[in-house]
């Protein structure tokens, strides 16, 4: 069952092997096509996080397992998730209905970047439920992309950007409060 039945000794050994090939292959700029992937789908070695915030590794086949030395007792890798290590209510940082982040706001995201010792980061974009869902989903996006990019210029690396609207509420929609909790830009730290 490949690197999900294997042991820790076993699973690391061969998260080894993969990251030496994913290494080479990616100097190479190669990637490839193979059988076990659908007609047309490629797949580029990479590292990635899922929105639990899960991070993977992805080899060009299409074999796939956890980024973590962590299993259970009968083997299976557990899921090593990014930490959240900032949320900003989108409030301080954006006019209602924007995307843009004032000076202030940028200056705060520029200093917490730079000193926020992660390896990389994800960044969630949430909204109330005010608008229609495709509306929140897409400005829950718009807002995550800025953050990101002041992110990008401030020498961060960005692992994943999402843009959850309306649907991962931290607080009820049925009152100005919890509504006010629910509009925040998320920062996930990957160690």
């Amino acid at each position: 069952m490949g690197v999900r039945s294997r042991t820790a000794h076993g699973w690391l050994k061969g998260l080894a092997i993969a990251a030496i090939s994913i290494a080479l292959n990616a100097s190479a700029g190669w990637a490839q096509s193979s059988g076990n992937s659908a007609k047309g789908e490629r797949y580029i070695p990479t590292i990635w996080v899922d929105p639990d915030g899960c991070e993977h590794w992805v080899m060009d086949d299409g074999f796939e397992g956890f980024m973590t030395p962590h299993v259970t007792r009968d083997g299976k890798p557990v899921c090593r998730r990014g930490n959240l290590c900032g949320v900003v209510s989108s409030d301080q940082l954006f006019a209602t209905d924007s995307a843009r982040i004032s000076a202030a706001g940028k200056a705060r995201l520029r200093q917490f970047f730079r000193q926020t010792s992660a390896r990389g980061f994800v960044i969630t974009g949430h909204t109330d439920s005010r608008a229609s869902d495709a509306y929140n989903m897409n400005l829950s996006l718009r807002r995550a992309n800025a953050v990101a990019r002041i992110a990008k210029a401030s020498g961060a690396r960005i692992n994943g950007i999402r843009g959850y609207g309306e649907r991962q509420p931290k607080a009820s929609n049925a009152s100005a409060a919890g509504m006010a909790q629910n509009r925040r830009v998320e920062i996930m730290c990957i160690r």
